[in-house]
């Protein structure tokens, strides 16, 4: 038998690289993890982390003018783009050693530089090079840009947390949930935001209702959204702005452009075809229902090849590839009713199937929808409302979606998940008793069917 120099090299020091990396370290094999970055990836380094914290403080604004409703005078306040940036930095620091001592923990040896595919056991790093049983990639994805004349004079979401200056005037381009998330946040920390979409609608893979409902509720906000409209010519105006041309023959101007165009697999680079790695159209790696590449030694996990862009994906498919490589192979993974949400203000959170998803697949569907003012905002002033969606199918009374636009709806919709992935029906969400007075208490107490 060939010796080789690790049981397991990891190419990607993300979420799904670093999960799989110390699992199977903690199982007694030899690993040896490759990240040419920061550890953590999109996710704790310019993703879901950072992400989030801007929202929460993006809330802040609402919140100060809530207040006087409820008594409180809170006064003149003053926003600190420093400060936050500088803040957040800190932070993602922390969880970056957290990262790399857990990698040390379990005795995975980490190697810094970027990584290449030679041949199917042989990884080169620099001018040195490591064989391994199994490689595993797991480099996530990258922002894409279309190619659009000026285009360099805009910026991808990675760039979005360390602006210098703020920019008062922000145009978003994309309609996907990393543009919808960035209007919001940048809207709520004080910036005119101005969002371009090539189609009709916001988040094409979303509930309808919901979509319609959430771009209401952000022109609302004072997000400025224009549907079928498309970015054909960036220029930088004397003023030193920028100034997007649109395909109607409108001119936007701004102090920032973020490309929010969607992402592809960061794949580019690596070898990975001249080692016999097959790739899509998208440039992932293509990998069968265990993960395996063509190649059947080396293996892909994340966004470099799942259908699901989510971090907990990554998780869930390197604890597979782990279970199948060091285990006894029987951990399974269904993608079937895999919750998300998305931290727009308000928030959406969702599981299963769409209403159009359902009409396809189970046939006959029964819809109960509400649209409500939350107590909170009673005494509050604000005119932000909830919207919330369950899709029955009808022959077995399964709820098999359940959508919803609202405050904290990722939190809600969590806990529906377990129950969904249960089974439940229609019948036993009615019969479970709702915590009144809450919002979540509403997706228990919807009884009349939409016509």
């Amino acid at each position: 038998m060939p010796t080789f120099d690790f049981d397991l090299f990891v190419i990607g020091g993300g979420s799904g690289g670093v999960r799989a990396a110390r699992m199977a370290a903690q199982r007694g094999a030899r690993v040896a993890l490759a990240e040419c970055a920061e550890l953590g990836g999109t996710c704790v380094n310019v993703g879901c982390i950072p992400k989030k914290l801007y929202s929460y403080a993006a809330g802040y604004a609402e919140s100060f003018g809530e207040a006087a409703g409820y008594g409180w005078d809170v006064g003149e306040t003053r926003f600190d783009w420093a400060r936050l940036k500088l803040n957040r930095a800190r932070e993602i620091t922390r969880l970056n050693g957290v990262y790399r001592s857990l990698l040390e923990a379990a005795g995975v040896q980490l190697i810094q530089g970027w990584a290449q595919l030679t041949d199917a056991h042989t990884v080169q790093v620099g001018k040195k090079r490591h064989t391994a049983q199994y490689v595993l990639i797991a480099t996530g994805g990258m922002p894409f840009v279309p190619d659009i004349a000026g285009r360099e004079h805009g910026v991808v979401s990675d760039a979005m947390f360390d602006l210098d200056p703020f920019p008062k005037r922000l145009l978003v381009v994309g309609g996907g949930y990393i543009a919808c998330e960035f209007a919001s946040i940048f809207n709520g920390l004080g910036a005119e935001v101005t969002q371009v979409q090539r189609s009709a609608h916001l988040l094409n893979e979303f509930d309808e209702d919901l979509r319609q409902f959430l771009a209401n509720e952000m022109t609302r906000t004072g997000i400025d959204i224009r549907f079928n409209a498309e970015i054909t010519m960036v220029t930088r105006l004397e003023s030193g702005g920028l100034c997007a041309l649109l395909s109607r023959g409108q001119r936007v101007e701004a102090d920032t452009i973020l490309f929010a165009t969607g992402r592809v697999p960061n794949t580019a680079g690596m070898g990975l075809e001249a080692a016999g790695v097959e790739l899509d159209e998208r440039g992932g790696v293509v990998v069968d229902s265990h993960y395996r590449s063509s190649v059947p030694s080396v293996y892909a996990v994340g966004d470099v090849s799942s259908r699901q862009q989510l971090t907990p994906v990554a998780l869930a498919e390197a604890m597979r590839v782990v279970d199948t490589l060091f285990g006894q192979g029987k951990r399974q993974l269904d993608y079937e009713y895999t919750p998300t949400a998305v931290f727009t203000h308000p928030n959406i959170g969702t599981c299963g199937y769409t209403e159009a998803e359902a009409r396809v697949k189970f046939g006959k569907v029964t819809i109960f929808s509400s649209e409500f003012r939350a107590l909170h905002h009673t005494l509050s002033e604000s005119k932000e409302r909830v919207f919330m969606k369950l899709v029955v199918d009808k022959a077995s009374d399964r709820v098999v979606g359940l959508h919803m636009v609202g405050p904290d709806a990722g939190e809600i919709v969590q806990g529906f998940a377990v129950a969904m992935r249960c089974g439940a029906t229609k019948a036993v969400f009615d019969s479970t008793i709702g915590i009144h007075p809450t919002v979540a208490e509403e997706f228990v107490t919807m009884r009349e069917p939409m016509p």
